[in-house]
């Protein structure tokens, strides 16, 4: 017999589905989904989002069901998007104590007080403009946007929100809002930063959902160029720095190098968003008949793990821990 090995043998170890789990090197769990939320104005509402299905607008008499759904499944976080009825230029309904968003965060955490409830932090959906800021002579104003999130950072962690996450990317939003949750002796509620947000063509349906276009311009003189990799790494380093205790990419599928550089370059919690957009091709291709649903769903999601991130915001996260119980 020769004493040369001619070629390795890899498929050794891929015999069996009970091997290949063996030595499986990334696995998804439940424990790693957000499921992303709509609360809306009114009774008796579950109206499904044209461009998402299976994502709903749902009114607070039907959310109390939804979330005993959600801990049935195992899902241990969800973050909450709120859809209000009047809008103004300073997005006042995000701080608003009753507001939509505040209102819900109570009733899910009277519901079920174990569930980890996460807060977007942002104006664009309550502004008349659809920024994320106060509006000057066409501009938005940075210094003075940044006191109305801080604001509404504050009404929704006395909501009970466990988890504030700002989306706004503006300059200073990490720093204004952990000095104002210290100084309202909040000083435990964490903040999950939308560290790295880019000026993505992938946001399209959430919009539609959320009622966030912007009525003039864009956003990209506050969201990040789709191009940039460095400029990054000094956002999330800025946001971690000023207290954020998460960061995140937004969106995910597009910048998968960029979470394994953030996982690899500091030692914080990264989150992917899995966006709307990357949701909504996937049901379009699936509904088409060219891709099976679960297999494709379960390869992304577990493909965003192994890129790094340690959460995934995802709103497939139902159908996901439904298929992690078969497996």
């Amino acid at each position: 017999m020769s004493d040369l090995i001619h070629f390795r043998r890899h498929r050794r170890l891929r015999q069996s589905d009970s091997i290949r789990k063996l030595v499986s090197e990334t696995t998804l769990h439940t424990n790693d989904l957000i499921y992303p939320l709509f609360v809306v104005e009114g009774e008796n509402i579950k109206k499904e989002i044209p461009s998402m299905p299976g994502v709903y607008h749902l009114s607070l008499d039907l959310l109390r069901s939804e979330i005993k759904d959600i801990i049935a499944l195992g899902i241990k976080a969800i973050m909450l998007f709120g859809v209000p009825l009047k809008k103004d230029e300073i997005g006042s309904e995000a701080y608003n104590p009753e507001g939509i968003v505040q209102r819900a965060i109570r009733l899910v955490k009277e519901t079920e007080p174990q569930l980890t409830v996460i807060a977007d932090t942002c104006l664009c959906q309550y502004t008349d403009h659809g920024h994320c800021g106060v509006i000057k002579e066409g501009i938005i104003v940075n210094d003075e946007s940044l006191t109305l999130h801080a604001k509404t950072a504050i009404s929704q962690a006395k909501a009970g929100a466990d988890i504030i996450a700002p989306s706004s990317m503006i300059d200073g939003f990490v720093l204004a809002i952990r000095n104002s949750l210290d100084e309202e002796g909040l000083e435990h509620v964490p903040i999950m930063a939308y560290s790295v947000k880019y000026a993505s063509a992938y946001y399209g349906p959430f919009r539609d959902a959320a009622g966030s276009a912007p009525q003039f311009g864009d956003r990209k003189t506050y969201q990040m160029d789709p191009a940039n990799r460095i400029e990054a790494i000094r956002e999330a380093e800025s946001d971690i720095e000023e207290g954020a205790d998460f960061i995140m990419v937004k969106p995910s599928l597009s910048f998968m190098d960029i979470i394994r550089e953030l996982k690899d370059t500091f030692p914080y919690p990264v989150v992917a968003y899995n966006v709307s957009g990357e949701y909504s091709m996937v049901k379009a291709t699936v509904q088409s008949g060219l891709f099976d649903e679960k297999e494709i769903v379960l390869e992304t999601l577990t493909s965003l793990k192994r890129s790094g991130a340690d959460l995934i915001i995802t709103y497939h996260a139902k159908d996901i821990a439904r298929w992690l119980r078969e497996c």
